[in-house]
């Protein structure tokens, strides 16, 4: 039964004879049993069960995609270098080129969303980043509407990678500005927060800690009750059709947990809506922390010269990505040896007639996989160095090659600067600069 109230309530009821099953009498009993937070968390074990079988197969169907972007961009990158920026086809290339990138950044959700995006996390003072952003935000936002950024005071470091952390809170303000179509104020605040015992928020339970807080709050429309639930469910929008993906926020939920983090959301109709991010704070020493502000946030760039020379086995089942990446490296100079499968390559590197000096695998290929590849390597050259190359998460194999430690990893779609620059970078034995 359900009992209307206040807050609708779930009961089981058990009704029995009064006096046992011969009472003539008709006198009744009846148990009333409030099942409301088990029949909740059955509604929330379906949509969980739900979200984990959605999230794999947008993992799947990523990982195929990243293949033939990088095809796609690797190929855009051969044609590129037959043109001069002035002829007609370099323009209509760079086109394609651009598109595939765009196609990479949806895809880049999907695996947020699913939480097997390949993060680069790196130790980073939230107070930086935000005065970086609230350029772009302004300029997002529109004139309507006013920005206020509140920065906390001695803010702790976060270890997050920067690229996803700046696209949760653009997400959230592309969201708040949707919501105040006749202006606002969008409000961005930090803050340390030091939690001193284990808070629970609906079915997430935030253990004790130290946290940096990023609050984003707007005076919009707000969400309705009923929607609260499943704000951050993929594919699920309050805007009208053709307005938006529904994949906005649960790629922000995706990003935030993946980063060991949580996200709350507090908000009423007519009142707006106020999103709170939690991230575990990064305690470090003093040395490295004035080591991590002072060099460790700038990006490292390709070198300009790109050629090399040696030999590399290129390892990879997707005809495409493996004849791209064959012709690029010769073309800066390498000698290359292919394989379309582990047992091939690792037949290969058993006859070859001189040395291999660094050895390029997929991870994820039929039969002989990357990791058992790397560890039949490893018995007959155990210095060969190494570079893993795939659309899934760094962590996925990492933890199936023991205490092997001396791997490159080099995440798909890559271009041709990236995947050049990452050979010379391993071959040399130096870091790109």
């Amino acid at each position: 039964m359900r009992i209307k109230s206040n807050r609708d309530k779930t009961c089981v009821v058990f009704l029995s004879r009064l006096g046992g099953s011969d009472s003539s009498d008709g006198s009744l009993m009846l148990h009333f049993i409030d099942v409301t937070d088990q029949k909740n968390l059955e509604i929330q074990f379906a949509q969980s069960q739900k979200m984990q079988a959605v999230g794999q197969l947008a993992g799947g169907v990523a990982h195929d995609f990243n293949n033939l972007l990088t095809a796609m961009i690797g190929f855009c990158d051969l044609l590129l270098m037959r043109f001069r920026p002035g002829d007609p086809s370099f323009a209509d290339i760079m086109q394609i080129k651009q598109n595939a990138n765009r196609a990479a950044n949806l895809v880049r959700q999907l695996l947020a969303f699913s939480r097997q995006q390949t993060l680069q996390p790196r130790i980073i003072d939230i107070t930086d980043v935000l005065v970086e952003l609230s350029h772009l935000l302004r300029r997002l936002i529109g004139e309507n509407i006013e920005l206020k950024v509140v920065h906390g005071r001695d803010l702790g470091l976060a270890k997050v990678d920067q690229g996803q952390l700046e696209q949760v809170i653009i997400n959230l303000a592309v969201n708040a500005r949707d919501a105040m179509q006749g202006g606002g104020t969008l409000t961005i605040r930090t803050a340390n927060i030091n939690q001193a015992s284990a808070m629970r928020r609906g079915h997430e339970i935030m253990p004790a800690g130290n946290y940096v807080l990023i609050e984003v709050s707007d005076t919009g429309i707000g969400i309705a009750k009923e929607h609260l639930a499943r704000i951050f469910e993929p594919f699920f929008s309050t805007k009208e059709v053709g307005s938006g993906t529904g994949l906005g926020l649960s790629t922000v939920y995706g990003i935030v947990k993946q980063t060991g983090g949580f996200i709350f959301v507090d908000s009423a109709p007519g009142r707006g809506a106020n999103f709170q991010i939690y991230l575990p704070r990064h305690q470090l020493t003093d040395a490295a922390a004035i080591n991590t502000r002072a060099g460790d946030m700038t990006e490292v760039l390709p070198p300009k010269d790109l050629t090399g020379v040696g030999t590399v086995m290129l390892v990879e089942d997707e005809d495409p990505v493996r004849i791209f990446g064959a012709r690029a490296l010769r073309n800066k100079g390498y000698k290359v040896l292919e394989a379309k499968s582990g047992e091939a390559a690792l037949e290969l590197i058993q006859t070859a007639d001189g040395p291999i000096d660094l050895l390029i695998t997929d991870v994820v290929m039929p039969n002989m996989d990357g990791p058992a590849l790397v560890r039949e390597v490893r018995e007959i050259h155990p210095d060969m160095k190494v570079i893993f190359i795939s659309g899934y998460t760094e962590d996925a194999f990492r933890q199936r090659l023991d205490t092997d430690s001396d791997i490159h990893f080099l995440p798909k779609p890559f271009s041709l600067k990236q995947l050049a620059g990452k050979v010379k970078e391993v071959i040399s034995g130096e870091a790109v600069v």
